[in-house]
Formats: structure tokens, C-alpha cells, sequence
């Protein structure tokens, strides 16, 4: 596991006849952004305990920053940041005063504390709001001074628990180009624990799925899609010129699995290729192909083929 900056091996835990997470293998990189992917109750959170010495292991190990958790958590604590769900802060104090509280706890000294605040302020994009009372905040609002509390110590890994719950499209887009942002400006590597799948595909380079506390797969998003292909499906995109009733005549094509209706033409799934048929067919009703695109898997294609299957 020592090439990876998080890993485990074997990874448990059991809660009396309940096991809450079962012989996780987790792998990441340094400076990559991986998606832990699972619905509500799969084990993502009890992972997270565990990778932050906050919850022992029943079985296995685990290595963070190159310690171990258990045996070494304040070396894990000084190098990861982490986000909760629904993170904690002081109302009644300042966004500015709430992280110098922070930087303090964590023993920053005081010739570093303005600038360290000021930066995580900037970089959050709250730096105008550094005076106000956090009562006054929105969620997203706070979930973005969580993400400066996480950087004030300057981690080297963050992990983000559900990050975008409860908030208004423009502030998940806010914070989705944040981690970007933090990835590629800093390095940073980032775990982001999440249900919501389009969320995940947007800003992940790797994701593994969890389901019923066990890990089922994991891999690039392109890497999972091929092997949905592997598996003889093909999804297309087909638009012709005119508006033709198309449906009924794609759904009787041999192979082809399902036809939706999209703005510009269909999108099928094909248990095979079905381009031949699909060129004839147009052609003997006289129509003019505007649009043939194969189309990858999405994200929630290849979570629904696992979670199906695990």
C-alpha cells in the first residue's frame, strides 16, 4: 500500500451482528480526486472513521500519509482535513474569527495565522464575508468556511463527507469548481464521499461504489464503461432530419434493448451493434441522417449494472 496515500487492505468493521464495512481494498493516489460512491448506510462514513482513527478496525489495516490510523492517529489528524456532513461552527463569531479559533487549536503559530486565514478565505471565495457572523451565512455559504477550516492546516489529504447536501444549484457548482480548484492548484488529494452520481462524474478521476458494506468495484469512469461494453451494450444517439415517428420502428430493431425519446432524436441501448439495421432503416424510409453518436456509459448506468449485481 506504500505507493498509495490512502490504502487499505482487508479493511472491517463489525458492530456486534451488524458489519458495517467488509474486507474494504481501497487505493488512491496522491493528488487525485476519487469518488466514494454508494447509497445512505453502504459504509462510507464508518470508512471514513476509520481512515481518521476515529473508529478501530474488527480486521485489516489501513495507511494514511504513510501512518497508520489506529496506532498513529494524531499523525493521520495533522495531515488530513476533514469536512462532515453538516460541519460546526460558532454563530455568534465572525467567519474570520471562527477559523483563527482553529488555526489556534491546531498550533499554527501567530506570525502565520492572518495570512493562512486570508488565503483560505480567498480561495473559498468568502473573503468578503470574513467579518460577518457565520448565522448569517447559507449552507453552502458554510460548507465552503468548512473547506477553509480543512485547509487552514494545510493537510495534505481532505475528505469530504456528502459536501453538497442541502444546497442551491449555484452554490454545488461553487463548490464543485473548488475542488477542482484545490486539486489542481494545490495537489491536494481528495476523497469525496457521495451519493449523487452526476456530482461524482463531474469532478473525480477514479470512483469506487459501495454497496451493502462491501466494496464492488472501483476504477476511472471510463474504465468501468468499457467494461459495461465488454459486455456487448452500445448506446447511440440518432437524429434524422424532418420530424418522422422513429420509436416504434427502433424499438423492433433486433438488439435493440430500449428507445428514448430526447430532444434531437432517440438514444437507444443495444444489446449489440446495431448500425447496419440502423443505416438501412433510414435509408428505405427515405430520411436524412443528421446524427449517429455512440455514446458512452454514464456514470448512473455503470453504478446501476453493479449495484444491481452486487
Amino acid at each position: 500500500m506504500s505507493e498509495y496515500i490512502i490504502g487499505t487492505e482487508g479493511l472491517t468493521k463489525r458492530y456486534r451482528d451488524k458489519i458495517a464495512v467488509s474486507d474494504l481494498d481501497l487505493q488512491i493516489s496522491r493528488g487525485e480526486v476519487f469518488g466514494f460512491l454508494g447509497p445512505n448506510g453502504a459504509g462510507k462514513t464508518t470508512t471514513i472513521l476509520m481512515l481518521l482513527g476515529l473508529t478501530e478496525p474488527t480486521h485489516g489495516t489501513a495507511s494514511v500519509c504513510g501512518f497508520n490510523p489506529t496506532t498513529q492517529p494524531l499523525e493521520v489528524k495533522r495531515r488530513v482535513g476533514y469536512l462532515p456532513e453538516n460541519p460546526g461552527f460558532y454563530e455568534d463569531l465572525t467567519a474570520r474569527e471562527n477559523l483563527g479559533y482553529i488555526a489556534r487549536l491546531n498550533r499554527i503559530g501567530e506570525d502565520r495565522i492572518d495570512d493562512l486565514l486570508q488565503r483560505g478565505l480567498d480561495q473559498v471565495g468568502l473573503a468578503n464575508d470574513a467579518n460577518r457572523p457565520v448565522r448569517e451565512f447559507s449552507r453552502g455559504m458554510k460548507q465552503r468556511l468548512g473547506i477553509a477550516e480543512v485547509l487552514v492546516k494545510e493537510p495534505e489529504v481532505i475528505i469530504l463527507d456528502e459536501p453538497t447536501l442541502g444546497i442551491d444549484p449555484d452554490g454545488v457548482t461553487r463548490l464543485l469548481d473548488l475542488i477542482t480548484d484545490l486539486q489542481r492548484e494545490r495537489g491536494l488529494t481528495v476523497l469525496l464521499c457521495s451519493h449523487l452520481l452526476h456530482q461524482v462524474q463531474r469532478v473525480c478521476q477514479r470512483i469506487g461504489i459501495i454497496v451493502r458494506s462491501r466494496m464492488i468495484v472501483q476504477g476511472s469512469p471510463d474504465e468501468l464503461g468499457k467494461a459495461i461494453l465488454k459486455e456487448h451494450q452500445w448506446n447511440f444517439l440518432v437524429e434524422v432530419g424532418g420530424d418522422h415517428p422513429m420509436e416504434e420502428a427502433l424499438s423492433a430493431l433486433p438488439g435493440v434493448d430500449q428507445c428514448e425519446a430526447r430532444d434531437a432524436g432517440w438514444f437507444i441501448r443495444c444489446t449489440r451493434d446495431v448500425r447496419p439495421e440502423l443505416m438501412t432503416l433510414i435509408r428505405d424510409r427515405g430520411l436524412d441522417l443528421l446524427q449517429l453518436r455512440a455514446e458512452d456509459p454514464t456514470l448512473e448506468e455503470i453504478y446501476l449494472k453493479y449495484f444491481r449485481e452486487a
